[in-house]
């Protein structure tokens, strides 16, 4: 069963469409995103889809895979719903729908039975979040005649998450699921919303970019992320600069007498971070995937050390995938749990997938999922 034909079980009236959205990987870049700096993601296989069906009336009615129950609103009550929040799984294609109606006010809004499914893994830093969005904002899309383009979409989605959903997430994540490449990765400067394909060329080197999702369940939502968002808001308001991404590594010895410890090295995780991103973009333009290793696991150590957002189960499946032969590893996502990745020769892949789940066993560590990603496209409409 595909993620469609679950998806179709959920829905009692007749489809009119099967639209989908991917996941996203993050090769680097982390926490940049709503510091208006740089991120380098690329769409994966794993998506969610949405089936639609047209409704008589004007509820959205909205089931999935994730939950029991349907979850009905009206269009006309859609406003207040919205507000009153506490819509669990539901706010997100809810969401979509009401964010969606406020950008694109000559679209037609009419009801809808939305199913969904997917193949994305929930919590693991791998955005299932910006799955749903993207699938539900492009069907809604093309249903209620919006005509909006994948950014106008991924900036619906965004809202969504952070306005409906209460996530205090950038754009980056919707942006790469709306504009995914195959074998390319999407290189997104956050404040202009500017991007162009990044060729990764992982096959081509022999390479594979490796997942271990550790199932430590993070939020978004949670404190510890909008802590860290807030120190960045302290440091920028510091510099009397409107983001971190007005600041370099130049400034980061003035950016030490000037701030507290803790936020000093939350600024410097994203300055460097944001380099580090340049870096990685002009080293896959000049020489390809085997020349960003290093950039990646100092990524990971600045995320581990100056963001302290990783823990032992990330820490560890970046340290076993380095002795297993990985190029480079990091954590991505969010932090606080989630899953690391590792760019490593594809024939390595299952003796470092052993050695993992070894490694998680021996620290008495619940055993992880471990899988593969490939860079892929975006949110489609797939029937």
């Amino acid at each position: 069963m595909t993620a469609v034909d679950d998806a179709r079980a959920l829905l009692a009236a007749p489809e009119v469409g099967v639209w989908s959205a991917p996941g996203r990987a993050n090769l680097i870049g982390e926490h940049t995103d709503y510091n208006e700096g740089f991120v380098l993601p690329f769409a994966i296989a794993q998506r969610t889809a949405a089936v639609v069906a047209l409704r008589d009336d004007d509820v959205i009615r909205v089931r999935s895979t994730f939950a029991d129950d349907a979850v009905e609103v009206s269009l006309a009550d859609l406003d207040a719903r919205i507000a009153a929040g506490g819509l669990d799984w539901a706010g997100y294609p809810l969401g979509v729908a009401w964010a969606l109606r406020a950008a694109a006010p000559d679209a037609t809004p009419r009801g809808v039975d939305i199913a969904l499914a997917s193949e994305v893994p929930v919590g693991a830093g791998l955005s299932s979040s910006a799955a749903i969005e993207g699938a539900v904002a492009s069907a809604l899309n093309d249903v209620w005649g919006a005509g909006l383009d994948k950014v106008a979409l991924a900036r619906v989605g965004r809202t969504a998450e952070n306005d409906a959903v209460g996530a205090p997430t950038g754009i980056m994540d919707q942006m790469a699921s709306m504009l995914g490449v195959a074998d390319a990765a999407t290189f997104l400067d956050c404040r202009t919303l500017e991007t162009r394909p990044v060729a990764l060329g992982f096959a081509e080197a022999g390479l594979a970019i490796l997942v271990v999702d550790t199932l430590v369940e993070h939020a978004h939502s949670s404190g510890g992320y909008r802590e860290r968002r807030e120190a960045c808001e302290r440091g920028a308001a510091a510099f009397g600069v409107p983001a971190l991404r007005d600041l370099t590594v130049d400034d980061l010895p003035r950016a030490a007498e000037i701030l507290d410890d803790v936020t000093f090295r939350r600024v410097r995780h994203i300055i460097t971070e944001n380099q580090r991103v340049l870096d990685t973009v002009a080293a896959l333009d000049a020489e390809g995937p085997t020349a960003i290793g290093d950039l990646l696991t100092a990524s990971h150590a600045s995320m581990r050390d100056d963001f302290e957002i990783s823990v032992p189960e990330l820490d560890l499946a970046v340290e076993t995938a380095l002795a297993a032969g990985a190029l480079g590893a990091r954590m991505t996502g969010g932090g606080f749990g989630g899953a690391a990745i590792a760019l490593i020769p594809t024939e390595l892949v299952p003796a470092a997938t052993d050695a993992v789940h070894a490694a998680f066993a021996a620290s008495g560590f619940r055993a992880p999922n471990v899988f593969t990603v490939t860079p892929s496209e975006g949110a489609r409409r797939d029937a």
